[in-house]
């Protein structure tokens, strides 16, 4: 991933873009409804540490993240956050934990069949009865072929990025093309593929390690229309 994409390249980008993220805030009102008791937290693909320092000022939390180099940078930016470096389809961190979440499009990374069963499977082995289970992820494709640009604050000053996808429907990846026209006049490019997993399927994945499905929305709280949606799950 690190080397198709720009922004885990540069852990310091990934954080300034991101800064504006609604994820910490969607996951606090979506335990406070279903899990008001909560103490403990665990944070699968949590990169820089962004929401998890954000989640840590309510609940104990631990990090879990692919990347070294993302571990890296939370390290030096948030250390007072307990992130560790592990893959979630074969994590065990011999802990249960009351609220699992995985956001940011982590989960969309991953993209064979049995692959996403491991990850569930890693989810239900820190889960206890009544843990919660908070996932962002694609749930429908972006299928527009019209290339989109937009200007990007950077530290050195504004970068134009130009995106383009494509939808393979066999495979269900959605596939973002960007090109970088940087502040120092040089160019980049980057490209990022993610598993697009339907509702249905979503559910059929959580029921089969033990979770029920409470609740599906879009990232405003609204009604699931895509293409991204927060899925709220119980281990049962």
């Amino acid at each position: 991933m690190e080397a198709t994409n720009l922004l885990y390249r540069d852990p310091a980008l990934y954080d300034l873009i991101q800064s504006d993220s609604t994820g910490a805030g969607m996951c606090q009102t979506l335990i406070e409804t279903y899990r008001p008791d909560a103490r403990t937290l665990l944070d699968f693909g949590c990169g820089t540490g962004r929401d998890l320092e954000i989640l840590a000022k309510r609940f104990e939390c631990t990090g879990l993240d692919l990347q070294p180099g993302m571990v890296d940078y939370a390290h030096q930016a948030r250390p007072e956050l307990d992130i560790r470096v592990g893959d979630m389809r074969t994590a065990r961190l011999q802990q249960r934990t009351d609220v699992m979440t995985c956001m940011g499009n982590s989960l969309a990374y991953v993209h064979d069949n049995s692959e996403i069963t491991q990850v569930f499977a890693t989810f239900a082995a820190h889960a206890q009865r009544g843990s919660l289970l908070i996932l962002c992820s694609p749930v429908a494709p972006i299928t527009t072929t019209e290339p989109m640009t937009a200007t990007v604050d950077t530290p050195s000053g504004p970068a134009t990025v130009t995106i383009h996808h494509e939808w393979d429907l066999r495979t269900q990846i959605n596939t973002m093309h960007r090109h970088w026209a940087l502040p120092s006049g040089d160019k980049a490019q980057d490209e990022i593929r993610r598993r697009v997993l339907f509702p249905r399927e979503l559910e059929q994945y959580a029921d089969g390690v033990g979770f029920e499905i409470l609740d599906m929305m879009d990232s405003s709280g609204g009604t699931l229309t895509g293409p991204t949606a927060y899925t709220v799950a119980r281990y049962t």
